[in-house]
């Protein structure tokens, strides 16, 4: 099994835009998001990822097929965060979202917070089990008064 994550170029948009519809439906189980009157939940900033400094879209594919995507943006000078983190159904419980996140880690170094929604606890036990795999253990998770859910902090080894 081949895993690629490739840099969303602008032509990409709208294969980002309709895998993040899945992505944004699979999530409305832990936020009770509705879609609009469109039949579409939306995500109001994409396009901020071809504009803005520090924001960074990728595909995922594995053995050339799309498999999902990662979301990256700077917090701060040397910190940053997965802002989305999306693999299909088809293709979870492989190790292939491990793989993602751990390249993903290492293709920015330095800090990094992880931020999950307190309703989703799978994703809060994929992050904890990724991040202490990728750090050995040494992170440290907190609580931000404008977040509601656990936060991973660590810095790249």
């Amino acid at each position: 099994m081949h895993i690629e994550i490739q840099p969303a170029r602008l032509e990409d948009k709208p294969i980002l835009r309709h895998l993040l519809e899945l992505c944004l439906h699979d999530y409305s189980e832990f936020n009770g998001e509705d879609v609009n009157e469109n039949g579409l939940f939306g995500y109001g900033h994409l396009d901020h990822y071809w504009i803005e400094p520090g924001r960074h879209a990728f595909l995922v594919r594995v053995s050339g097929r799309l498999a999902g995507f990662v979301l990256v943006r700077a917090l701060d000078g040397n910190t940053h965060s997965v802002a989305e983190f999306f693999i299909l159904r088809k293709y979870r419980r492989q190790g292939i979202g491990q793989t993602v996140a751990q390249r993903i880690f290492e293709m920015f170094p330095g800090g990094w917070r992880v931020h999950q929604d307190a309703n989703n606890l799978p994703a809060q036990v994929f992050w904890r089990k990724v991040i202490a795999r990728f750090t050995g253990g040494q992170f440290r998770e907190i609580e931000d008064a404008d977040w509601n859910g656990p936060i991973q902090e660590f810095e790249t080894p």
